[in-house]
């Protein structure tokens, strides 16, 4: 659509919040006529719904499931489900739904920058930064924008400080693909797949298919990881461009149109002129932080959708030099008595918890909270030799409680049944005792925060003062 396009369009934008409210408001500057529905009716919505209002902008609250009389377009926050009724209704008229990465698609002007795309089940934000830090480091003008908290529109409509970019460096989550039937990137990794979301999607497959949708169209290359055989799977089922290649990553040596690991060294064998015979030495293991095994994984995938664009081997590694971990994932928080503490309060499901103990031996674990249906039998089934001891939190304790029990029965278990704002300090003491030198205590809870603390970012930063104020006490 051009811009003319918008004037008097009748748009409906489903939900409030982080991408519901700036859709409203480009739409609405570009002549749209729109209204905004929304399911709560709570202090916050109403004024956030009273700042719309005063600039033009149509809000109703209460009632997020009846379809505006003349809409000819819904726009709709990724979260809210596909089988919600305002979506129905929207399908009985013939109406187009629409999510907010959609919309930026549909918003980008002819020179726009192209899209470099990360999804996968975990590891998305940390290997989208890591590519917008090579991408930096090539001298390129990049954003890291989408799902990990910065709005695609803004980066596509030039908002500042996103002007005049070279390329764009874009996580996608599944629910954000689902919605986003027309994306194209330049080329997209899928890092991994494992069960997640399933209440939102209702299948392993249906996640898996909206993972797959950053496929299509894809231009230069479709990424995939060579462990994990479902994403190769998408690459196959995708409908790209002619001459769009599959390129995997591997924690191994690699094959030719593969990126690895050799003798410690991060090695291309797919954007090099014989891929059959020689391999381009990338950045050794020591460039990667935290070089945790699955961190590499995502290395390695950010420095295949680099090459993919073209950048240059010595940028992957001071790229890789340069980037530094958001907090909350496998963040070293201190050493006391001999004992490392591990922040990896963003390892909210099993698969990524199963990464974040593969990455430590002996461990004593700090886990539970909510499981969102998750079972652990096979995490603790996999982990269950480096466990010197477990601490239970959180209002699904007894679920990884009861898998410890089947399939790690000599471990020692400490079942917290507190969920006082005292109680990560009491679980961070309680893991201290079961812990030796040598040990590291490690926060990887495989479940959610909420029934506990507002988000993971505040259960980490628990953990982490709690491990401060015990090695201010042993001092």
């Amino acid at each position: 659509m051009t811009e003319l396009d918008w004037q008097g369009k009748r748009v409906t934008v489903a939900g409030l919040g982080v991408s519901g409210i700036p859709a409203a408001r480009v739409l609405h500057g570009l002549g749209a006529v729109v209204t905004v529905v929304n399911d709560g009716d709570d202090e916050r919505a109403r004024a956030q719904a009273a700042e719309l209002e005063a600039e033009g902008i149509t809000v109703r609250l209460g009632d997020g499931a009846t379809l505006p009389e003349g809409t000819e377009l819904v726009v709709t926050a990724p979260g809210w489900k596909p089988d919600k009724p305002l979506f129905a209704a929207a399908a009985a008229a013939g109406v187009e739904v629409w999510g907010d990465v959609e919309l930026a698609w549909r918003l980008r002007g002819p020179d726009a920058a192209p899209w470099l795309a990360v999804t996968g089940t975990n590891g998305k934000t940390t290997t989208v930064r890591m590519l917008a830090a090579i991408l930096e480091a090539a001298g390129l003008k990049s954003a890291a924008v989408g799902n990990i908290g910065v709005s695609l529109l803004d980066a596509v409509l030039g908002v500042a400080p996103y002007g005049d970019l070279d390329v764009l460096a874009v996580e996608l989550s599944s629910y954000q693909l689902h919605w986003a039937p027309s994306l194209r990137a330049h080329s997209a990794a899928v890092l991994n797949l494992a069960p997640d979301h399933l209440d939102w999607h209702g299948s392993m497959e249906a996640y898996a298919a909206d993972k797959g949708r950053i496929y299509e169209g894809n231009t230069v290359a479709c990424v995939y990881n060579v462990a994990d055989p479902a994403t190769e799977d998408l690459v196959r089922e995708a409908d790209v461009v002619e001459g769009c290649r599959a390129i995997g990553f591997t924690l191994g040596t690699p094959g030719p149109s593969q990126l690895g690991v050799v003798d410690g060294i991060l090695v291309d064998r797919a954007f090099v002129e014989n891929r059959q015979k020689q391999a381009q030495e990338l950045a050794e293991i020591s460039d990667v932080n935290p070089p945790a095994p699955h961190n590499i994984a995502n290395a390695l995938a950010a420095a295949a959708l680099a090459r993919a664009f073209g950048v240059e081997p010595a940028a992957v590694r001071d790229g890789l030099r340069a980037f530094r971990p958001d907090a909350h994932r496998i963040e070293f928080v201190d050493e006391v008595d001999g004992v490392a503490y591990v922040d990896d309060s963003k390892a909210t499901n099993t698969h990524a918890t199963e990464a974040s103990l593969a990455a430590y031996d002996p461990i004593v674990w700090i886990a539970g909270g909510l499981a969102k249906g998750a079972t652990f039998d096979e995490l603790v089934e996999k982990s269950a030799k480096r466990l010197r001891g477990v601490v239970l939190i959180g209002a699904d304790r007894a679920l990884i409680r009861e898998a410890l029990a089947r399939h790690a029965p000599e471990v020692p278990v400490v079942d917290l049944d507190r969920t006082d704002t005292g109680a990560m300090s009491a679980a961070v003491r309680e893991a201290a005792g079961l812990a030796r030198p040598g040990d590291t205590v490690l926060l990887a809870p495989a479940c959610a925060s909420m029934d506990m603390f507002a988000n993971y970012n505040k259960r980490g930063e628990a953990f982490a003062d709690a491990v401060r104020a015990l090695a201010t006490e042993r001092a």
